[in-house]
């Protein structure tokens, strides 16, 4: 297999980009579309990421224009679904849409998971869709079905365009559209991040040779959109009742500021951006069924989306208990049992309720918490002997080195791996819940798909956080992208493994607990009541994948660690190139 570049050398992209056809195209397509391109990028979009289709080639041929220039980063991917996830992740990381082209038919359709994760996260994207031009449509003409509106409301923005036919105006007409498109999955005047669909029907000819040359004046480039406006001023929180934080998903860094200035218990999932400072509490799950703990809360102050225990919605749904959602963006607001009090935008201790945090009672509050939790774990802590000097160690620690993998280990283990200049994303799976339910605070990034905390997609998303974080010369991460799942979740996104060759490969760590199918049933009620073998044909749904095969199938690097020696060297080791660590675990 031809090697495929590094993401070393990814191209560093100028901060305007105005360009001019070399001669006029002769196809209204492609004209159109080297207009519409040309502003995305002037708007600030610096990734596209394509399928293969005949109906879109005008775009996909001037997408590697504007990447011969310098002007755009091209991803391409065969498999719509796992290059809408790429997209998703790069949004995730760069924090701009990237674009997102394919052909007509089911290739759309093929767009709806990663749409759906973008909907619910607020995570924006623009989808630049190919489709037949009207006459062709309603007469059975082939790949042509009806894609305006086939997202519903999971799209901020659909507009059918019809198809160019070289009238004078259309350039304008593509810049208009570029900066609505733009403008609404930012969010710009909304305030609500997300999807846009611009479906761009496309006549014959389909395409022409193009050729593109920069221009050197920045200065002619038209207008850029207004600026979102101010926000509104954060909700006020007084002292009084007794109080904790919660981060879910996306929560970000504010929701352990606000628990450390006035002196609350931080309850702060794995993926919420907010696990580490003074008041972070792990075992919440515990305290929060604890009538001396979870019993005496009187206030909760939600931020992000809270997923992964059954304990946080039961508090909300509590009568005696004040709920204080907060979300900078969306319209969707989390609202257990429709009993949240109060949705801000953004909230702040009053002067006298951190002036209050210092007293006596409040640290005590707080303490309370964080010391409970501590004894918790405490109990429930592995050995944790050194991985690469075993002399001197006693027997018990040596047995503990050649020890067989645990989930508890591999969590712990990931975790102490990962640093600040990394980045780390965890799949949908049981291993994600155990990160949450013992890993002490740490301020990493940390990303999971937990809009809608499905399996889709995946190993794309994570291929996107990488290449969006080590890109450029000033790249956010010098370090490894790993990504935590469990078998099944990597089985079902596996077509994302493939990078074609001239495509960028970055350091990226797939790590697969391998137990055979998915456990996380095992845990639910329905195995208490179903019949085992009905659990493990419907649910559980064993597999006995070779996943070296697999990742040499993919040309991978790969890798197996079974005991706690070979994990850490496995995580501390160098990434030069995409790995997949398999990491043997019972059922």
């Amino acid at each position: 297999m031809p090697e495929t570049t590094d993401v070393s050398g990814s191209t560093t992209l100028p901060d305007t980009a105005p360009v001019r056809q070399v001669t006029p195209s002769g196809s209204p397509a492609t004209d159109f579309s080297v207009a519409l391109l040309a502003e995305f990028v002037s708007l600030g979009v610096r990734d596209i990421v394509l399928s293969p289709g005949s109906r879109s080639q005008a775009l996909a041929l001037a997408a590697t224009e504007f990447e011969r220039l310098g002007l755009l980063r091209l991803h391409v991917r065969i498999d719509e679904r796992g290059a809408g996830f790429l997209a998703l992740g790069l949004a995730i990381e760069s924090g701009l849409p990237a674009l997102v082209v394919c052909t007509s038919g089911t290739a759309v359709a093929n767009l709806h998971p990663a749409v759906l994760e973008a909907h619910h996260s607020v995570v924006p994207m623009i989808l630049l869709t190919a489709d037949r031009p009207a006459e062709l449509r309603g007469i059975r003409s082939n790949q042509t079905t009806v894609q305006p509106g086939i997202f519903a409301d999971a799209v901020r923005l659909c507009e059918d365009v019809a198809a160019p036919d070289g009238t004078v105006g259309e350039s304008d007409i593509a810049i208009a559209l570029a900066r609505l498109a733009y403008t609404t999955a930012q969010g710009t005047q909304t305030n609500n991040p997300g999807p846009v669909q611009l479906n761009l029907a496309f006549r014959e000819p389909l395409s022409a040779a193009v050729e593109l040359e920069a221009v050197a004046a920045a200065a002619s480039l038209p207008g850029r959109p207004d600026a979102a406006s101010a926000a509104d001023p954060p909700h006020p929180l007084p002292p009084g009742p007794r109080t904790v934080v919660v981060a879910g998903a996306g929560a970000g860094p504010a929701a352990e500021e606000l628990a450390r200035l006035a002196g609350w218990p931080l309850i702060a999932e794995v993926s919420s951006g907010a696990r580490f400072g003074p008041n972070l509490v792990v075992a919440y799950r515990e305290l929060l069924g604890d009538a001396d703990f979870g019993g005496q809360v009187q206030r909760v102050i939600v931020f992000g989306h809270p997923t992964l225990s059954r304990e946080i919605p039961a508090l909300v749904l509590r009568d005696d208990v004040e709920t204080i959602v907060v979300a900078p963006a969306g319209l969707e607001w989390y609202n257990p049992g429709h009993r949240v009090a109060k949705f801000a935008r953004a909230v702040a201790a009053t002067d006298e309720a951190v002036a209050v945090a210092g007293t006596h009672e409040a640290r005590a509050w707080a303490g309370r918490w964080v010391m409970a939790s501590r004894s918790i774990l405490a109990e429930d802590t592995e050995l944790d002997a050194p991985a690469f000097n075993t002399h001197g160690l006693s027997k018990a620690e040596f047995a503990a080195m050649k020890a067989p993998v645990t989930r508890a280990m591999l969590a712990d283990a990931v975790w102490r791996a990962s640093w600040p200049h990394d980045r780390l994303v965890l799949g949908a799976s049981r291993l994600i819940r155990e990160l949450d339910s013992r890993v002490t605070g740490k301020k990493i990034p940390v990303h999971a798909n937990r809009g809608l905390a499905g399996i889709d997609g995946t190993i794309a998303t994570a291929l996107g956080i990488a290449l969006a974080s080590q890109a450029g010369p000033h790249p956010l991460s010098t370090g490894t992208t790993r990504l935590l799942v469990g078998d099944v979740t990597l089985l079902h996104d596996a077509g994302s493994l493939l990078i074609a060759p001239g495509e960028v490969r970055p350091r990226l760590q797939v790590i697969v607990g391998n137990d055979g199918g998915g456990t996380i049933f095992d845990g639910l009620e329905v195995a208490t009541t179903a019949a085992p073998s009905a659990i493990d044909r419907v649910l559980f749904t064993p597999q006995q994948v070779d996943l070296e095969a697999l990742a040499t199938a993919y040309g991978w690097d790969y890798a197996r660690a079974a005991t706690r020696s070979t994990l850490e060297s496995a995580l501390t080791a160098p990434v030069a190139r995409p790995t997949l660590l398999e990491v043997p675990l019972a059922r």
